[in-house]
């Protein structure tokens, strides 16, 4: 697999996944940007306890990786980058490039179509914000978002290096740009021109509809300035801001692991 073993992929993510997630708690701590609406124990159990769900149920139900699925490709000359013979750093760039672009036009979409949005609306049913918010997703919307991937990934031939890179950023700032955690204005207004930042993230988890309808973004910042989905700031201050969606607001239904599992499938009022 290019030097690249699924021991070292498993070691790399868990790695990176379990160091940010202790560094970005550790921040919350120290320095929180509003204060928590609930009590954390039960809304991080229920958080975290989706987020395990989710990663047992991906793993059973898809064991080809995305890393794996890259490696053949790439030995097998699949994919549109795998048409022309690039160097290698240029092929490393396009392929993590593109790949964010992809889960950009996916977000867009599961914003705009009717079935995939009741799935996401678990993401954005969260009544606070912070780094489980970034890994709180339906599982049906993890399987679906895997297979999208490994398509994805099928036409664009990136190599193996490259998927893997892109996924421990997108893990990573997922969990960060998730954060409840207070920067200087000044160091938020550079970092938010080559990463998505807590602060402009968090607009896209407003109440209000055409806040929450902008700030796709994951990691690269850069698609929401080029398709005109930017929005720099919430219109009522992000300390004032009401974070989850107008219904439901019952913590029963938002922040506990049944109530998650089951919203897609509720009847909206």
């Amino acid at each position: 697999m290019h030097g690249l073993s699924p021991s070292l992929e498993a070691a790399i993510r868990l790695g990176c996944l379990f160091g940010v997630l202790a560094a970005m708690v550790a921040w919350e701590q120290l320095a929180p940007r509003r204060p928590w609406s609930l009590p954390k124990p039960m809304r991080w159990t229920s958080n975290l306890g989706l987020m395990a769900l989710n990663t047992v149920v991906a793993r059973l139900a898809i064991p080809l990786s995305a890393v794996g699925l890259a490696a053949i490709g790439t030995e097998r000359g699949w994919g549109l980058l795998n048409l022309v013979a690039w160097p290698d750093w240029l092929e490393f760039l396009l392929g993590v490039s593109l790949l964010d672009f992809a889960i950009y036009i996916q977000h867009v979409l599961f914003h705009a179509v009717p079935a995939f949005w009741r799935l996401h609306r678990v993401h954005h049913a969260d009544l606070d914000f912070d780094v489980t918010t970034g890994g709180r997703f339906h599982t049906l919307e993890i399987l679906l978002s895997a297979g999208i991937k490994l398509a994805v990934i099928l036409a664009l031939g990136p190599s193996a290096w490259a998927v893997l890179t892109f996924e421990v950023l997108l893990n990573a700032t997922s969990m960060f740009n998730h954060s409840n955690v207070r920067m200087p204005g000044w160091l938020d207004r550079v970092l938010r021109w080559v990463v998505v930042t807590p602060d402009m993230h968090r607009v896209h988890h407003s109440v209000i509809r055409n806040e929450t309808n902008s700030n796709y973004g994951f990691n690269l910042p850069w698609w929401d300035r080029l398709l005109g989905t930017y929005r720099p700031q919430p219109q009522e201050g992000h300390e004032q801001m009401t974070i989850g969606l107008e219904e439901p607001r019952e913590e029963r239904v938002c922040d506990r692991l049944l109530g998650m599992l089951w919203l897609p499938f509720r009847q909206e009022s």
